[in-house]
């Protein structure tokens, strides 16, 4: 798979070779999860420069790849022993120093950014990514589920959220796919309401916002619950954002413009009067990173393509009152989507 990946990348870049050092897009294309290494992809043959310490994980998990030892030989070396004229580097990820660093000791050679080259091959998944990223959506429903057993008064956020993240890595998952979001309370007005010492009070609503990794990729999703009883304003912005939410998906295929799915959603909110109470875009795809290319924002001129993985978690934020986001991962298809988020959207009053 690793190879087809490479293939495509040099076909679409039309120069001589690609240096790839940024972690994500280096286990992209190689496979290789260490922490020290750059891949330099040419048409004949892909290397690894990596030092002793990685030269057996390099071996095994990027087998398709020549080795070389990076305390012997530099990158730059390597290029100009190879006479090769245009190259590309990722501009968006490489450090001033690093790229003074390669630029002085280049003899006959330009360099080229293909960060955005990049982001257009990852933004559509292939089949063994879209696998990865069910999975560690299906440990995250998984855990929502288990949390709301777990939520009642006087627990804390940040207790909640460290049981939730056990269990996700507990049942399978690498790691968290970003800092667990879990706001209740006048707090849940925060779309960032990362989980504090706040204890869970009856009538708060609770906003957890999570995900996790698995071989890698992310899962997100958010849901709000509401704990004891819910008043009628906050009933009222929960009705509101899931009709946004639901609108969204339902307008989500191929072919459709990020732009205007965000324009559904952010009309419904608008015209129920809470439309300076919804700031942020309607959702981002995401893969290895939580957030990639493209997003469903007002400024996106990204259309939907079969494969792409997006989110759709529109929002109402009301400082005094609170707070409801409803987010669902969505693998965009042909005539639609697929949703990879399971768990329920329906209120939830604990």
């Amino acid at each position: 798979m690793s190879i087809k990946r490479v293939k495509r990348l040099l076909a679409d870049f039309e120069g001589d070779a690609v240096i790839i050092s940024e972690s994500k897009n280096r286990y992209y294309y190689s496979g290789f999860t260490g922490t020290e290494a750059t891949l330099l992809l040419t048409s004949d043959e892909s290397y690894i420069f990596t030092d002793s310490r990685y030269h057996i994980q390099a071996k095994e998990q990027a087998e398709d790849f020549t080795l070389v030892d990076s305390a012997k030989n530099s990158v730059a070396d390597f290029i100009n022993e190879k006479k090769l004229a245009h190259v590309g580097f990722e501009e968006e990820t490489t450090s001033v120093r690093a790229y003074n660093s390669l630029t002085k000791k280049l003899e006959k050679c330009t360099v080229e950014g293909i960060n955005q080259l990049i982001k257009n091959q990852r933004k559509i998944k292939d089949e063994q990514e879209i696998e990865y990223i069910k999975k560690a959506a299906e440990i995250a429903d998984s855990a929502f589920l288990y949390i709301l057993d777990e939520i009642k008064p006087e627990k804390t956020e940040k207790e909640l959220a460290l049981m939730l993240e056990f269990y996700m890595r507990k049942n399978g998952a690498d790691g968290l796919s970003f800092d667990t979001i879990f706001a209740s309370g006048l707090r849940s007005a925060m779309p960032h309401g990362v989980a504090s010492d706040k204890k869970i009070e009856k009538g708060d609503l609770v906003t957890i916002d999570f995900g996790c990794t698995y071989k890698g990729y992310c899962s997100d999703m958010t849901r709000t619950i509401a704990v004891g009883s819910i008043s009628d304003e906050r009933r009222k912005i929960y009705e509101i954002v899931l009709k946004a939410q639901l609108a969204a998906k339902d307008a989500i295929r191929q072919g459709a413009l990020a732009s205007e799915i965000d324009s559904i959603a952010r009309g419904i909110i608008s015209e129920a009067g809470y439309g300076k109470n919804f700031g942020h875009g309607l959702g981002h795809s995401l893969g290895l990173d939580i957030h990639e290319f493209p997003s469903l924002s007002p400024k996106s001129e990204e259309t939907l393509a079969s494969g792409m993985l997006i989110t759709d978690e529109p929002g109402i934020y009301v400082e005094g009152l609170g707070g409801v986001r409803i987010e669902d991962l969505l693998l965009v298809t042909d005539d639609g989507c697929d949703n990879l988020t399971s768990s329920p959207k329906e209120l939830i009053i604990l």
